[in-house]
């Protein structure tokens, strides 16, 4: 492979120097600089990459030829193994986060013992494979400079730390404030949100008030770093109470209404087991390799689609939901779904220097596959949204398209229109089936038994 002016760097990939990822034919690479050729080979002789590889921890990744010619400022390219789908730390749940940050620590410890350290810790460095969290940045490493601080430190508390801290002690739907601020929220903020009480914790007053508070007095100071040092033992003793402030939060959930649906619907055990039979039968005519399940709640179908080794990114816009749905497949070990955060109103955009520097929902698709049960319903009485607006977004989406209409006499719709002014006199069976037929070919229906439900089977033209 010979790089040229077309292996242009990623544009998530600009701010280290140490080098970039790139596409040349279609394949992502990672371009080493020079400048950093001393910390790679360290990295690659010291035994750090192999003892991390083997342990799950560092995405793994094979040297690939290179002709310098035309690109004097690489030492190595690099062919990491391919993460499927990628994903962001505001579509994660509190665990997901949590264990990310763990992660991150357990790294920084193994760094350590080997010479050298992590000089960032961006939660974006890590994403998650198998079901569990890895780094994906080689190039996170440098050699540990002997007498200086742990660099990445205000990172991490404030990727990390902060809004665990304030999913803890507020509220988990405060992870979103991560939407906002790329590069971590602000421990002044941060500190500013918690309840006076933490103040009393002495991990919380120490990574996040008093390291705020110091942010705050030197932030018009020249500071000296050169006369800071500190001990490879102190850093242990950070990284430890670090991990220990970590381990101690607990998610706080507003409420749990989604997380409980499936023992409040209005199917009946016939029914359900009947849909449940449908939807297996058309994911085996479909035979998709990723299936998107878009309003997964906790993951019942989700696993249906796992069970035939069907990779599932299981989506839902209550956290509370994606936080029991991650929990079960940590404790389960079902490396085939990834459960996240997603508000199909009000999807991952495009975020960071120039709006690119994080990809859009639509970016990472289409899915094989798109499930979208029990949804539409929400979509057009809760959010006005018509079925041509539907339509348009699952085509965007979906190659394929197993989706449930559910009728306005439906008792669960009924709930739902209680108390309101009935403005949808559009929303019936041959309304929406005209609407998704105009970007979609019907393959399958199926009226689910027991109700007036029914599940389509759609393949966008």
């Amino acid at each position: 492979m010979t790089p040229n002016s077309q292996n242009l760097p990623h544009p998530a990939s600009f701010r280290d120097p140490s080098g970039s990822i790139f596409l040349h034919d279609g394949i992502l690479y990672r371009r080493v600089n020079s400048c950093y050729r001393e910390n790679y080979d360290f990295l690659m002789g010291s035994g750090l990459y192999r003892s991390l590889n083997n342990a799950g921890l560092l995405i793994p990744h094979e040297e690939v030829p290179l002709e310098t010619a035309n690109d004097r400022t690489s030492y190595k390219i690099i062919k990491p193994e391919l993460i499927p789908f990628i994903s962001y730390p505001y579509e994660w749940c509190f665990s997901q986060l949590k264990d990310a940050a763990l992660v991150t620590l357990t790294i920084q410890k193994q760094a350590l013992k080997y010479g050298m350290t992590l000089k960032d810790s961006s939660a974006y460095n890590i994403q998650f494979s198998q079901g569990k969290p890895i780094l994906i940045d080689t190039l996170s490493f440098e050699k540990l400079p002997e007498g200086r601080p742990w660099i990445a430190y205000r990172q991490f508390c404030q990727h990390f730390l902060a809004p665990l801290a304030l999913a803890s002690y507020r509220d988990m739907r405060l992870q979103q404030l991560l939407r906002v601020y790329i590069d971590g929220i602000p421990l002044d903020l941060a500190g500013a949100l918690l309840p006076q009480r933490t103040r009393f914790k002495p991990a919380l007053l120490s990574h996040i008030h008093l390291h705020a508070k110091s942010q705050r007095y030197f932030s018009d100071k020249v500071v000296n770093t050169g006369r800071i040092s500190t001990n490879r033992f102190a850093l242990y003793g950070l990284i430890d109470s670090l991990e220990g402030a970590i381990r101690s939060l607990k998610g706080k959930p507003a409420c749990e209404a989604w997380a409980t649906y499936y023992k409040d619907t209005n199917y009946s055990p016939n029914a359900f087991n009947f849909k449940k039979e449908t939807v297996s039968a058309f994911l085996d005519r479909i035979q998709p390799s990723c299936l998107w399940d878009m309003g997964a709640n906790t993951g019942v179908f989700s696993r249906l689609a796992a069970d035939k080794k069907i990779r599932v990114i299981a989506f839902d816009a209550d956290c509370a939901a994606v936080e029991k749905n991650y929990r079960s497949v940590v404790a389960n070990q079902e490396t085939q779904i990834l459960p996240l955060i997603l508000d199909l109103t009000n999807p991952s955009a495009g975020i960071g220097w120039e709006n690119q520097e994080r990809m859009t929902i639509f970016e990472r698709g289409p899915a094989d596959a798109v499930l979208a049960l029990a949804l539409i319903h929400h979509l057009t009485f809760n959010n006005n949204l018509s079925f041509k607006h539907s339509a348009n977004f699952f085509s965007r989406v979906a190659t394929n398209l197993i989706i449930e209409f559910i009728p306005k006499n439906d008792s669960q719709v009924q709930r739902m229109l209680a108390g309101k002014t009935d403005i949808f006199p559009d929303y019936t069976k041959e309304r929406f089936e005209a609407a998704f037929l105009e970007y979609f070919t019907l393959q399958d229906s199926s009226v689910i038994r027991d109700s007036q439900r029914i599940l389509y089977r759609m393949r966008k033209k």
